[in-house]
């Protein structure tokens, strides 16, 4: 979150805790020189609702909030923009950031194709004067949390030292519990589940050297640019979902009542949640940065927890998603433990950053590439180094291997607990892997 609104979203998220809003919303509007069209926009965007700026404005947040309903569009466009940060082609800094081209110069103003647009959110970092931003769902979460519902957090691999090498996992379970939820997960949990799930895929998909395997797992700024751009290749993706879906509709197959969070790095996950064929897996997400900030609102400091401890069931690999050669890493060993012989073709390559994942997809749409195996990361570094972090991509892959690396369970074919969950959905053997009746859990359709 931008620091200009930092300190508006804490007073918005302070107010409804305590159950004084309106009063609060009264005394921000009624300020003296202020825009109160574009700070209506702006409280609408922080609130995660999109309203008419009206005389009727309190009132209509309100039922908004309450009666919260899914948009897929999440950046938002807050006032018209003057082009200053333009180059001497005309390209401003959001125009040249988005890897689709889906920002359009238009009468002096930028305009967003929503039908091209993956909200991947890079240009609302890039906008120095903040006219773009991207929904914040916490209030309209924080109203279910008030009335008591089930509300559970699945956290990114990439959680890991965000709040500093000493706050661990079980310290950050009971930071979520303080705000309300009724407990923390870990989203390596369901990254598990998915590599021996790709490791299927890439037994009965690549036969020959000249196959290819293109995994979708992870990164939706990688799958929105094979879909809209490198649509060639949509023949050799995976078909499977993300770890973060994954663990949506796992624990929902479970639980039907409870509501799904998901807590990460990207600003890119919060249209995933909302992907047509994905929706209703993932109920809110919000990021590390927005997180920090309800914690600072609510006077939860992570550093100061004993921590609530939970037992390990999240492996080596699934926690190396969060990074990198994470990916590759995992369902590498999971193919040379469930298939040794197919181990020795395979040549895995990572495409980190979004330049180098428009390289690696246009060689391979050219047949050029020397592996048959491809990982895509849009962000350099992986995860770790998604717009919404907290730490540099290079101490959040070092904390990140420092936990993956110390994880009691090494691969994910290791996991008595992941077994028991399986089993709970229906899979019981690796056959079940093979199956699309037991597999339309964990995929999608391309």
């Amino acid at each position: 979150m931008k620091k200009e609104y930092e300190n508006l979203f804490k007073e918005l998220v302070k107010s409804y805790y305590n159950g004084n809003f309106d009063d609060t919303l009264k005394n921000i509007l009624k300020k003296d020189n202020i825009n109160k069209t574009n700070l209506q926009s702006i409280i609408s965007a922080l609130c995660g609702v999109d309203i008419k700026n009206d005389n009727n404005y309190i009132y209509n947040i309100k039922k908004a909030i309450t009666n919260y309903k899914v948009k897929k569009n999440i950046v938002k466009k807050i006032d018209k923009c003057d082009m200053s940060c333009a180059d001497e082609n005309g390209i401003t800094k959001c125009q040249s950031i988005c890897p689709i081209d889906a920002i359009i110069s238009e009468n002096d103003d930028i305009k967003i194709d929503n039908d091209l647009c993956i909200n991947c959110g890079r240009c609302v970092e890039v906008c120095d004067d903040n006219k773009l931003l991207d929904k914040v769902e916490f209030i309209p979460l924080l109203d279910l949390i008030k009335n008591n519902k089930n509300v559970v957090a699945v956290v990114a691999p990439a959680i890991s030292g965000q709040w500093g090498n000493e706050v661990t996992l079980d310290m950050l379970r009971e930071a979520f519990i303080k705000i309300g939820f009724t407990d923390m997960l870990e989203v390596a949990f369901a990254a598990d589940m998915l590599t021996i799930k790709e490791a299927v895929e890439f037994n009965n998909h690549v036969k020959t050297e000249d196959d290819l395997m293109i995994t979708s797992c992870c990164c939706p700024m990688w799958v929105g640019m094979l879909r809209k751009v490198y649509k060639k290749l949509v023949k050799d993706v995976s078909p499977s979902i993300s770890p973060m879906i994954a663990m949506g509709r796992v624990i929902k197959k479970i639980k039907p009542d409870v509501k799904v969070v998901f807590v990460g790095p990207c600003i890119a996950k919060k249209a995933e949640a909302k992907d047509k064929d994905l929706v209703g897996a993932i109920d809110y997400v919000l990021t590390f940065q927005e997180v920090k900030t309800i914690f600072d609102s609510l006077s939860i400091n992570p550093k100061t927890l004993k921590g609530i401890p939970t037992k390990e069931y999240a492996s080596r690999g699934g926690r190396l998603y969060a990074r990198t050669g994470g990916v590759s890493i995992a369902i590498s060993e999971a193919v040379e433990e469930l298939f040794p012989e197919k181990h020795k073709m395979l040549k895995a390559i990572q495409a980190n950053g979004v330049k180098e994942c428009k390289e690696i997809l246009a060689k391979a749409e050219k047949g050029e590439i020397n592996a048959n195996f491809i990982e895509g990361m849009g962000c350099i570094g992986g995860c770790v180094g998604g717009p919404k972090a907290l730490v540099s991509k290079e101490l959040g892959k070092e904390a990140v291997d420092k936990v993956a690396f110390s994880s009691p369970i090494k691969v994910a074919t290791h996991s008595e607990g992941m077994d028991k969950v399986l089993k709970k959905i229906g899979i019981t053997s690796l056959n079940d892997f093979k199956e699309e009746d037991t597999m339309g859990i964990f995929e999608r359709n391309f």
